[in-house]
């Protein structure tokens, strides 16, 4: 029988835990430590943490309804589950850019993680190494890359990258990141600038301008090239010229090849949502896209996530792998995106609140019931491998 804290198999992520939880209700009247639905998870972990950080995490850009229209456009596909297929064993394995992975899920780049918990990435670095589960780690982290790696032991992990309008800085994080053994580059075109908050702007709340989640800048050696003495010793200048050089909105599809030049690493573009941009990055040798909205964090009122997944995996035609965020909250999620084409799926929200709630055990508990999860909807709607997920396990809703 297994523990709920023991190392999960793989082949029956929802049956072991299921039984180890009930098995500890039952026996031990002992229930989970922390709460399973994602309701009740980002409720508690809100109350944990402070204003301005819960504020930061839940936000979303202007009226948040690129938020709700994420949530709303998963009830939009309902999962049709066939019958008889014997499920008893299943395989949620897939291959990404040479790396076998334990299932379709990977962690999301999440920044400035210590306003929510002070062991921040380290903690999510180990809990998604127990998994083996890729951990996506940002620019903006809270501590180096290096420091992350090292808690990634052998696991995979990626780097985000926040083009930096700093051509060397740049050049530098890529180096550093294939320094340190990560595996994949993920960049994120959507945040140039960051969109109109509203919950930040009237808390007048920016995390950076307190020294959050500017490690990676100020301990790098192009960047402090840029400062006129050490960072820690002219804050106020550092933190200026990270403001400066942070993003880049002047790049163009040209600018990739700088890219390439300087990194044997697959490059992942994050943010695609029009299939004509899938179909560019295809046409220029990207390696990988990533279908997200940010999470709704950067534009009031843009297209749902899901919802532009379809027309950018027909526009692909399976040239590169597809991935999917913004939105993602539980296992019958990632089954419907999974149908809809997206090869695997970035977990984001859900973990930070882990995080905040348990640190390293939080994230922890949500890791092992999202895969619980997903491995049981997967099971239940007749499916036995990733392959077997397809358009026809679901229906669109009916309106009428």
């Amino acid at each position: 029988m297994a523990d709920e804290h023991s190392q999960p198999d793989r082949t029956r992520y929802g049956p072991d835990r299921q039984e180890a939880i009930y098995r500890s209700g039952m026996l031990r009247n002992e229930l989970p430590e922390y709460p399973v639905s994602f309701e009740d998870l980002a409720q508690r972990a809100l109350e944990e943490l402070d204003d301005e950080a819960a504020a930061y995490v839940a936000g979303g850009a202007g009226s948040e309804s690129t938020i709700e229209a994420n949530d709303r456009a998963f009830d939009e596909w309902r999962i049709v589950p066939r019958m008889l297929r014997d499920v008893s064993e299943r395989d949620l394995s897939l291959e990404l850019f040479d790396t076998e992975l334990p299932a379709p899920v990977l962690l999301a780049p999440i920044g400035v993680q210590s306003i929510v918990h002070d062991d921040a990435e380290l903690a999510v670095a180990r809990a998604a190494a127990e998994f083996e589960i890729p951990f996506v780690c940002s620019s903006v982290a809270s501590y180096t890359f290096e420091e992350v790696a090292d808690e990634l032991g052998d696991s995979p992990g990626w780097f985000q990258l926040y083009w930096s309008s700093d051509r060397d800085v740049a050049a530098s994080f890529l180096e550093r990141a294939e320094d340190a053994g990560y595996e994949a580059v993920v960049v994120t075109l959507d945040t140039p600038k960051m969109g109109w908050r509203e919950r930040d702007i009237e808390l007048g709340y920016l995390p950076f301008l307190e020294g959050e989640g500017v490690t990676n800048y100020f301990e790098d050696p192009a960047f402090r090239e840029r400062i006129d003495g050490e960072p820690e010793h002219n804050l106020v200048a550092a933190l200026e010229s990270f403001t400066d050089c942070f993003g880049n909105p002047s790049l163009t599809w040209d600018d990739l090849e700088f890219l390439r030049e300087r990194t044997d690493l697959p490059i992942i573009l994050k943010g695609i949502l029009h299939p004509d941009d899938a179909r560019e990055a295809v046409a220029r040798g990207v390696d990988g896209i990533v279908v997200s909205n940010h999470g709704g964090r950067q534009i009031d009122g843009a297209v749902p996530a899901l919802t532009a997944l379809p027309d950018v995996v027909e526009a692909v035609d399976g040239a590169i792998p597809i991935l999917f965020d913004s939105g993602i909250r539980r296992g019958s999620d990632a089954f419907r995106a999974l149908a809809l084409g997206a090869d695997a799926v970035l977990l984001g929200r859900p973990y930070v609140y882990g995080l905040a709630v348990g640190g390293e055990d939080g994230v922890r508990s949500v890791l092992g019931n999202f895969l619980a999860d997903l491995d049981l909807t997967v099971g239940l709607a007749g499916c036995r491998t990733l392959a077997e997920i397809d358009r026809s396990k679901l229906k669109r809703r009916d309106r009428r």
